[in-house]
């Protein structure tokens, strides 16, 4: 017989010989380094491109070649294990056609009868570490990685700090061998907490769950392994001695659960391609909302005898699938590095990219958060960078792939001056955003301060609610919260959805409104770090708007509660002229309360002390307490801290009172803290 395949053309080889290159570099980062030098698609897209070639022309499969062998070689510091069966990896689909393709093979291999179909367990393809664990007589004697496939890592110390998988198996007759397959991962929110320790320890951060979840178990010390909170799902099975085997792969997982093995509860059985796909697309709508990450589904002949009968190609099994999802990240170049003004003033850096299709969408922004996360992932204008996407979450730029020409223009410098409305820039202290001072006066806010001028707690101007702001403000009609104080029932009525009934409700809310109290005017301004309680506490304290107008901070941290951050804000505010001068158009419209006299400013022995109150006071009541404490400068808090002065505790005191015992914190009687106050 004469080989019909065609000759192999000197660029073939060379592309052929550059993929087995790259895709041993890149399995040599993900595998042994546990750091990721391309994103899983940009992987897969190289590997298909490979084994095209090798399929085109099969003189190119070389024994060393990536598609004739699973992963990575196992680390040097892990004494290596022999899997009794290899553990193969899985085909993948990445279109319905390619799934439909699956289950023509599948139906032929067996041979069923047309019109019939197949059964299938479905589960979820999790982006962990897969890991074989053997159980001898129900005791757990083995843990091993993948490895290459054939050959794992020993990491059974490292595996029995995975508190969810049991060291003895639940059951009175366990089978003599068993080997456990399934995969270790990481939930999102132990990732989340990880990282934010490592932040702020300065410590180097883990770039995904992933990642993390490698990294974790291939610790030398399983101590630190104990330290982080792995999760572990079975999902398959290697070799079973001592007992009968299943009929189904559905009865496997059910045994696997009254064995105490972790099995993840997200699967079905089903029947044909169609069943397959419905859960595709369901799992794919789900996907965002779920604990843990994902990156496709998995299907799989549901009888065990039809698998055997199946069988195996190479390196993947004939009666599995794994149907993945489109990529979460892809790398792109940093086109530009530009800011966007967000509803609340924040201040954030945008990545501009070239083009690049992440998540089922092409991205061409992605967000850096704020400063800090620009210089600590050192992004340059000119560099390639990976970008993550996960459901529907704004992209982020997660790390740097490559670096670019870096010269100094390329490199990214937070604006002084607000892009939309050139006022300051201001990044309060302990804060990391950076903030447009523009306030009432931003059109980036404008619509942000009118609906909270408007709601309920503040001016109460009934009606007033996104639809009809956003139609005043993109029609340029409203500016200002002073601006509403203009409208009349022929403007409202040219609106769209609004009759002329309507308009006249809204104009009548609208006067309604100008008769109100000085702490809803204040709360309506939307000063920063002002809320409702502080805007009562500020119009008592000063009676008079142009009082704490013309305050300083040292005036407003003699107010209850409002300590050097919430002062600096109102400060920070009331500086701005455009501020002021909306404050004005406000009241020239009619916006009027009644104002009162100062509270005198106090100076005493407990001026500025914190005092907390707990239990019931013999003869005072916690409101009349709290007058006394304020009357004399101090402050009461509701929680005790560092911070804390003094606890006043009556009968029942309870944990406040244990906690001021252990802070050391000074504990007065209802008679000690009058005589406290009377000696002030």
């Amino acid at each position: 017989m004469t080989d019909s395949s065609p000759a192999v053309s000197a660029p073939d080889a060379e592309r052929a010989a550059f993929l087995r290159a790259e895709l041993a570099r890149h399995n040599y980062s993900y595998y042994v380094l546990d750091a990721p030098s391309v994103p899983d698609a940009e992987y897969d897209r190289l590997f298909r491109e490979l084994q095209g070639l090798e399929e085109l022309h099969p003189a190119l499969r070389t024994p060393d070649s990536p598609t004739q062998r699973v992963g990575g070689a196992p680390l040097s510091a892990f004494a290596p294990v022999e899997h009794r069966t290899p553990m193969l990896s899985l085909g993948n689909a990445f279109s319905d056609e390619e799934l439909l393709a699956f289950d023509k093979r599948v139906r032929d291999g067996l041979k069923v009868e047309p019109g019939a179909q197949v059964e299938y367990s479905a589960e979820l393809k999790f982006d962990g570490l897969a890991m074989s664990l053997t159980y001898e007589d129900g005791v757990l004697v083995q843990a091993a990685t993948r490895g290459d496939g054939s050959t794992g890592e020993d990491v059974t110390a490292n595996v029995k700090t995975i508190r969810v998988i049991p060291l003895r198996l639940h059951a009175d007759k366990p089978p003599r061998l068993l080997e456990v397959r399934g995969e270790v991962l990481l939930f999102r929110k132990d990732f989340d907490a990880i990282v934010k320790r490592q932040r702020e320890a300065g410590e180097k951060e883990m770039v995904n769950p992933r990642n993390g979840a490698a990294g974790s178990l291939r610790q030398l010390d399983p101590r630190i392994t104990a330290t982080r909170p792995l999760r572990f799902f079975a999902y398959g099975i290697g070799v079973l001695e001592g007992a009968e085997f299943p009929a189904t792969h559905g009865e496997l997982l059910d045994w696997y659960v009254k064995l105490g093995l972790p099995v993840c509860d997200v699967r079905v059985l089903t029947q044909g391609a169609r069943g397959l796909l419905d859960f595709y697309r369901r799992i794919g709508e789900e996907r965002p909302g779920l604990p843990y990450d994902i990156d496709g589904v998995v299907y799989k002949v549901n009888r065990l005898d039809q698998q055997q009968a199946l069988g195996f190609v190479s390196r993947a099994p004939r009666f599995a699938l794994a149907h993945k999802f489109p990529a979460q990240e892809e790398i792109t170049e940093v086109l530009d590095i530009t800011v966007q003004v967000g509803r609340t003033g924040a201040i954030t850096p945008v990545a501009r990219l070239k083009p690049v299709f992440v998540g089922g969408v092409t991205v061409t922004n992605a967000t850096l958060h704020n400063e800090d996360e620009v210089r600590r992932k050192d992004v340059w204008r000119g560099d390639r960078v990976f970008v993550r996407r996960a459901g529907d979450v704004i992209p982020e730029v997660a790390m740097v792939s490559e670096k670019g020409p870096r010269r100094p223009e390329d490199w990214f410098v937070m604006p002084t001056r607000c892009p939309v409305c050139n006022s300051e820039v201001v990044r309060p202290e302990g804060e990391s955003v950076a903030r447009c001072t523009g306030g009432l006066f931003c059109p980036a806010q404008r619509k942000q301060a009118l609906l909270h001028f408007a709601q309920r707690r503040a001016m109460d101007i009934e009606g007033m609610g996104d639809k009809l702001v956003d139609q005043l403000v993109d029609a340029e009609i409203v500016h200002t919260p002073a601006d509403l104080y203009k409208l009349g029932v022929a403007k409202l009525a040219a609106l769209e959805r609004m009759a002329e009934k309507s308009a006249q409700n809204a104009v009548e809310a609208i006067e309604k409104s100008k008769h109100t109290t000085m702490a809803r005017f204040i709360y309506g301004l939307g000063i920063r770090q002002v809320g409702e309680s502080t805007a009562k506490d500020l119009a008592k304290h000063f009676g008079k708007l142009d009082l704490l107008m013309d305050a300083d901070e040292g005036r407003l941290a003699q107010v209850p509660d409002v300590g050097p951050i919430v002062a600096a804000a109102i400060v920070q505010f009331f500086r701005q002229p455009h501020n002021r001068e909306v404050v004005e158009q406000l009241r020239a419209a009619g916006v009027t309360w009644k104002e009162g006299e100062p509270v005198a400013a106090v100076s005493s022995g407990i001026s500025g002390k914190t005092f907390v109150l707990t239990g019931t006071l013999p003869s005072l009541a916690r409101e009349e307490a709290k007058e006394m404490i304020e009357a004399k400068g101090g402050k009461v808090s509701g929680s005790v801290s560092k911070k804390t002065d003094f606890v006043v505790a009556g009968l029942e005191a309870g944990s406040k009172l244990a906690k001021a015992e252990e802070l050391g914190i000074s504990i007065l009687d209802e008679e000690g803290l009058k005589q406290l106050l009377e000696s002030a």
